[in-house]
């Protein structure tokens, strides 16, 4: 090798060093990556039987990926992607100056979703705040992660009222967003998290006494609403360090007399069966339906099986969630609710399918139209 060539490799190395230095700097620095959990959060986690060798684990066996490599799927999704991956335009959206706080009863059951799997649940009288992420920009390296179809939500995170309660499903960027928690944190009473999740909740100024970590199984009551803490099958990781060092979850919320179910991120399994036959049946289900790929079928669900899933967990009505925000599979943007009312309607599940910031209030009619073709 020539004296130029050894130049230019030393160069080029010391470059790529340099770079991988300052981004796990940055990263350990940046506060979106989150707390740490102490040495008598790590006893509770040892506890709760589903945390191995430092690490949380799954009901059942399940590998990230199932075929490929990261490289692989990185080379695809850069230089190979569905050409329809990302829509043409900003997306359709039903704008809201705010949520009017009505006379709620007990009966009431009505979801608003803002895109991806943010959505907020009116149930018990209550406003229930699902995974909100209410970014445009994702994560501490927003160069680097995907944009939000939209330049705008149907609202914003001031606008929302008061908020009983946050449910997180996971500590991923697209799901538990800091510039969001930050935005809304004096407004929520309580924030309903699996374990693990409290440290980066704390770190971000949340008040210990709002948070309640939970584990599978494990319920909360407060003003005639249940919340139940319930398996998915997913995995977590907010850095290069921390792989499945919190827990990841679907929730069920009850009333007295109404039934509703979130099932978080996760592949297809045995869950959904056993939570239906202990906790439901539902009166809604949101259901995760995008994002998925042959390479990691079993921590995201196929359309197909998300159908199926609603059906295990006995859910009188089907409204896919986490879709139409961000680009995160080499799949076209709208193949989820293609294949998810295709799927419905052969098996003859009921669904429903809102625009975004379009109400769905359960004894009403149902938000059906074909507004994504």
């Amino acid at each position: 090798m020539s004296k130029t060539s050894k130049s230019f490799f030393m160069a080029s190395g010391s470059i790529i060093v340099g770079a991988l230095v300052a981004v796990a700097a940055f990263t350990g620095l940046s506060p979106q990556f989150g707390g740490k959990p102490s040495k008598a959060d790590v006893a509770v986690y040892e506890k709760s039987g589903h945390y191995q060798d430092g690490e949380f684990v799954n009901l059942v066996p399940t590998e990230e990926l199932t075929e490929g490599s990261t490289l692989g799927i990185l080379w695809k999704f850069l230089f190979r992607k569905d050409p329809h991956a990302t829509p043409a335009g900003p997306l359709p959206m039903q704008p809201l100056d705010s949520l009017a706080i009505t006379k709620k009863t007990p009966d009431l059951v009505r979801v608003t979703w803002f895109g991806h799997s943010a959505s907020l649940v009116e149930l018990a009288g209550k406003n229930i705040l699902l995974d909100p992420m209410l970014s445009i920009e994702m994560g501490p390296v927003n160069w680097a992660t995907p944009n939000r179809y939209n330049p705008n939500l149907p609202i914003s995170a001031e606008k929302l009222p008061p908020i009983d309660a946050v449910l997180i499903s996971h500590d991923h960027y697209d799901h538990l967003d800091y510039q969001t928690i930050r935005r809304i944190k004096d407004k929520v009473a309580h924030f309903y998290v699996p374990l693990g999740i409290g440290p980066h909740l704390r770190a971000w100024g949340v008040a210990p006494e709002r948070i309640i970590e939970m584990n599978w199984g494990d319920e909360a009551q407060f003003d005639g609403l249940t919340v139940v803490c319930t398996p998915s099958r997913h995995f977590s990781g907010r850095g290069l360090t921390n792989r499945n060092s919190t827990m990841w979850s679907s929730w069920v919320m009850k009333s007295a007399t109404k039934r509703v179910f979130y099932s978080g991120d996760g592949g297809y399994g045995p869950h959904f069966s056993t939570i239906g036959a202990t906790q439901g049946p539902f009166d809604l289900a949101l259901m995760e339906c995008g994002q998925y790929d042959r390479q990691w079928a079993q921590i995201h669900m196929m359309p197909e099986q998300s159908v199926q899933a609603a059906r295990d967990v006995r859910a009188a009505v089907m409204m896919p969630v986490h879709w139409a925000a961000f680009t995160e599979a080499n799949h076209a943007w709208n193949d989820p609710v293609r294949r998810a009312t295709a799927e419905a309607a052969r098996l003859q599940q009921p669904i429903t399918t809102p625009h975004l910031g379009e109400p769905v209030t359960l004894g009403t009619e149902l938000p059906r139209a074909r507004w994504w073709e």
